[in-house]
Parts: C-alpha cells; sequence; structure tokens
C-alpha cells in the first residue's frame, strides 16, 4: 500500500463538475492499493499516517499532528501508484489492486481514518477525477507499507 501525503492549505476533488470533497487545512492524501493488501496493512498505514508530527508547533517546528491543528483529511484513490515502468515507456498496473478488493478496501481506510480524524473527505473510486491543492511547503511524504515495521 502507499499513501502519498501532501499536507494542504486547502484541496477538492471534483467528479463531472460537482465537488464531492473539499478540506481547508490538512493532508490530500493519494492512495495506492497493491494486489496484496490486507486491512491489516491498512491499519498501520492510517495509524502512521495520522500521527505524523508535520505541522509547525508555536516555534515553528514540524512537532504537530493533524489533530493538534485542526485539520481535515482528503483520501483519494489511485492505482496509478503502482505503475511500472521497468519496462519500455508504457506503464503497467499488474501489481495494483483490481477493484473488486481495492475498493472495499478503499472504503476500510476512509472508515478508519474517521476513527482518528473528525473531517474525513474523500474521492470516487475509479472515477476521472479533478484534484486540486495548494501544497503547504511544500510538504510531500510518501508511505509504503513495505517500509514499515
Amino acid at each position: 500500500m502507499r499513501f502519498v501525503i501532501q499536507r494542504v492549505t486547502n484541496a477538492s476533488v471534483t467528479v463531472e463538475g460537482n465537488v464531492l470533497g473539499k478540506i481547508d487545512k490538512g493532508f490530500m492524501v493519494l492512495i495506492g492499493i497493491a494486489q496484496t493488501d490486507t486491512k491489516q496493512i491498512a491499519d498501520k498505514m492510517v495509524k502512521k499516517m495520522c500521527g505524523l508530527r508535520i505541522f509547525d508547533d508555536e516555534n515553528g517546528k514540524t512537532n504537530l499532528d493533524i489533530n493538534s491543528v485542526g485539520g481535515s483529511l482528503l483520501l483519494i484513490s489511485q492505482f496509478t501508484l503502482y505503475a511500472d515502468c521497468r519496462h519500455g515507456n508504457r506503464p503497467g498496473f499488474t501489481t495494483a489492486g483490481k477493484p473488486d478488493m481495492a475498493s472495499p478496501l478503499y472504503e476500510y481506510i476512509i472508515e478508519e481514518s474517521r476513527k482518528y480524524v473528525s473531517d474525513v473527505q474523500r474521492g470516487e473510486f475509479g472515477a476521472d477525477m479533478k484534484v486540486e491543492l495548494l501544497n503547504d511547503g511544500p510538504f510531500t511524504i510518501i508511505l509504503d507499507s513495505d517500509d514499515l515495521a
């Protein structure tokens, strides 16, 4: 599982001209799910994401987590995080989770995130989404479940 976490001043996701999710201060997170991912892996990823201390404290140090600043989450599914670009110029996506398993796991991630953060917004799995954001910093972190203990 891969999360690309961007600390944002604001972010939104639109599908067919309709805004599905919109946040102010918080994280806009692109979520890639692999065919081998599980709820247990999702639990670790969500806990790590929500515990990241990457907001400034009163001294300007990145020392506060998302709840400490009243932040929100915007969670976007993105299978292209599992693009395999090793051969040729056309990426392959064979390791990305197939929709029948990835969609329920994406929904699970959203529900688990709500246990940590009160305002969780979302995109639409499998849709052609337009995502806008103002990256704050810029501050971007990549979490990969293969790298978590």
